[in-house]
């Protein structure tokens, strides 16, 4: 019988402090050791990257690639996201273009009773050392149907130094409480009190970690990353996560690196729903070589894993083959990880589920191929197809239980195994930061389900496209499109029903009146399509907002 692993919170601080001793001992040059540790190392936790206080989200960086990289594990996957959209459709921004202003606030307001503030302050910012902190917050209330109504607020704060030895200390904290109303549902048949449809989430997230900018005397690279989370709703569910990822890499030569990581990630959770506290881990412990060179890149290994007491050996393979001239790259992947079930996540995903009453992981196992590259330095394309295999996926599906006979939540099914053929492609053109055109193709062909019927509340086909364009010296035109495929839905009689499959058009302008005051305007759902991302969901109809952005750095 396999043993239960239970990480506690304060384990990772005890790895920490080892892992410290550890690099603290690899950069001791006077010390003759040989330490051979490598990793290929895919984090659950992204590196913290500092916060650029833009208007909107900047231009893609037109720079020509070169095969000389170090791609993330997971900017290769063909894992499926969730399309994410708001109760008004898309994001509300304005023309999206790079800002010089590190210290600004953005207000505006629309239809919809929508108002939306943002603020940017930085301080003491240098090549060394920054600080800096961003808040948002914005609201809405729609027309029909009754208590359509959504309010989103938050704030962050991130600091990073380099010290004379070459490390970079960094850290965040970030606070976020998120309000949606339960107005998914027949009014005509069910009569509700506001108060009983609030859904309301709260989390508070911290983040620290170090890394060394140049390599030690005996050429490791470090970068522990620590992260905490706090999350609750206002019907008594409580979630606490922890997550330690250690990795460090050692060059044999200039071709061959080892790799090696730790990482362990620990959820304690309890609600209405849960007769007692549930603890969820997830500990890997990836190794991997990688070769490289000019033209080829190869990096292999495995990953012993624990899903709680399930012991798995996954597979860690990826490479990349430059053809002919510098504008054609052969990829190729075999990969198998985990995507942690917490209920911060699956929120994050449908903000209309009831809570869970399990957290199961979903491990996911990939294979593909595919191509990328570049054509007359300003055009780029990505194209890939795999097979994908999800066990444990969690499908949402509408509640018509006793409990909640309205449908307006959604309780979580677990599919054990669900196969799917993907693909995947990306085009654009990018004319520095004047002009870019992208646009991105998503398909999962779904051909085996071991347990549902159907592949609940899953968007099969996604497409997205998005220009931004500097029109004049001082104005700005952002566009964004996009279509999905309606998912697959249970309806109250157990029947199966298909969502429509809405075309959304945004539009934005930005322009500058003097060097501290920008105008801007974005409408949002141009075509009024009237469609639901999750059953039963109406999104906003047309909608536009405008206001003004002031920059008061020096």
């Amino acid at each position: 019988m396999q043993k239960k692993i239970y990480i506690k919170p304060f384990v990772f601080s005890a790895l920490v402090l080892l892992y410290s001793i550890a690099v603290v001992q690899a950069q001791d040059p006077l010390k003759k050791q040989t330490i051979e540790i490598t990793s290929s190392f895919k984090p659950e936790i992204k590196e913290a990257a500092k916060i650029n206080f833009v208007a909107a989200p900047p231009v893609p960086d037109s720079a020509k690639p070169k095969f000389n990289y170090n791609i993330p594990i997971t900017s290769l996957s063909l894992v499926y996201q969730p399309l994410a959209i708001s109760p008004l459709a898309l994001s509300i921004d304005s023309a999206s273009r790079k800002w010089d202003a590190t210290n600004f606030v953005k207000v505006g307001y629309g239809n919809f009773q929508t108002p939306f503030a943002q603020a940017g302050l930085s301080f003491n910012n240098s090549d060394n050392a920054n600080l800096s902190i961003l808040a948002h917050y914005i609201s809405s209330k729609g027309k029909a149907p009754q208590y359509q109504e959504y309010a989103d607020a938050g704030a962050s704060a991130y600091g990073s130094k380099i010290t004379a030895a070459k490390q970079e200390l960094y850290g965040k904290l970030s606070f976020d409480n998120d309000k949606y109303y339960l107005y998914g549902y027949d009014h005509s048949a069910y009569q509700f009190d506001k108060g009983d449809l609030l859904q309301r989430f709260l989390s508070l997230d911290a983040n620290i970690g170090f890394r060394n900018t140049e390599p030690t005397a005996l050429g490791l690279k470090y970068h522990p990353d620590i992260k905490f989370s706090f999350f609750n709703d206002n019907h008594n569910g409580k979630e606490f996560n922890a997550a330690a990822n250690l990795p460090l890499e050692k060059a044999i030569n200039d071709a061959l690196n080892i790799k090696l990581g730790v990482n362990a990630d620990y959820t304690q959770y309890s609600s209405n729903n849960t007769v007692r506290t549930i603890n969820n881990t997830v500990v890997t412990i990836p190794f991997a070589l990688r070769f490289r060179n000019e033209d080829v890149s190869i990096q292999g290994g495995v990953i012993p894993s624990w899903d709680n007491s399930t012991f798995k050996l996954l597979p860690d393979f990826l490479a990349d083959f430059k053809l002919g001239g510098e504008g054609l790259i052969v990829q190729l992947g075999w990969l198998m990880h985990y995507d942690k079930g917490s209920y911060k996540r699956f929120a994050s995903i449908n903000p209309y589920l009831a809570q869970p009453s399990q957290l199961l992981n979903t491990r996911i196992n990939e294979t593909f191929g595919g191509i990328k590259g570049t054509f007359l330095e300003h055009f780029f394309y990505n194209a890939k197809v795999g097979l994908v295999q999800f066990y444990n996926m969690p499908l949402f599906v509408n509640d018509y239980s006793g409990f909640t006979p309205a449908g307006n939540k959604f309780s979580i099914r677990n599919e054990e195994k669900l196969n799917a053929f993907q693909m995947h492609g990306e085009i654009g053109v990018v004319q520095a930061e004047d002009f870019s055109l992208t646009g991105r193709f998503n398909w999962l062909l779904f051909n085996k389900h071991k347990t549902e019927p159907q592949p609940w509340g899953i968007t099969p086909r996604e497409f997205t496209a998005a220009l931004r364009w500097r029109i004049l010296k001082d104005l700005w035109f952002k566009s964004d499109l996009f279509f999905f495929e309606g998912a697959k839905y249970m309806k109250r009689d157990g029947g199966v029903a298909t969502g429509r499959h809405p075309v959304d058009l945004s539009a934005g302008l930005e322009f500058k009146i003097t060097k501290q005051f920008n105008l801007w305007a974005q409408a949002n759902n141009v075509f009024n399509n009237k469609y639901q991302r999750w059953n039963q969901y109406n999104v906003y109809g047309f909608n536009i907002l405008g206001g003004v952005i002031y920059n008061f750095s020096k």
